[in-house]
């Protein structure tokens, strides 16, 4: 269940939006809003499984709302391996 909550010190501001389902951090969380403690490290532990699993860092990043830029930096400090870049390379074709 996704519950939008407001706090009055928070000038407005919606908190984070998660949900915990089987131990992994929900998919969306509130666009902008900080991520941090224990919600961080579970965000990070549900994104390397997925990045070692075979997921691109555009496909996390769309999925849980986040930037490229956050979600590499989560990989990053988690201590994944990051892939190298895909795609075609320039250049002359070998010969069979």
């Amino acid at each position: 269940m996704l519950a939008s909550k407001r706090d009055e010190s928070d000038h407005g501001r919606q908190s984070p939006q998660t949900i915990f389902a089987g131990g992994r951090v929900a998919e969306k969380l509130a666009k902008g809003a900080r991520i941090s403690g224990g919600v961080r490290d579970k965000l990070a532990t549900d994104l390397k499984r997925k990045y070692e699993g075979g997921k691109s860092i555009r496909d996390l990043a769309g999925e849980t709302g986040r930037s490229y830029g956050v979600v590499h930096q989560l990989l990053s400090e988690s201590g994944v391996k990051l892939r190298g870049r895909g795609g075609a390379t320039r250049g002359r074709k070998r010969k069979a």
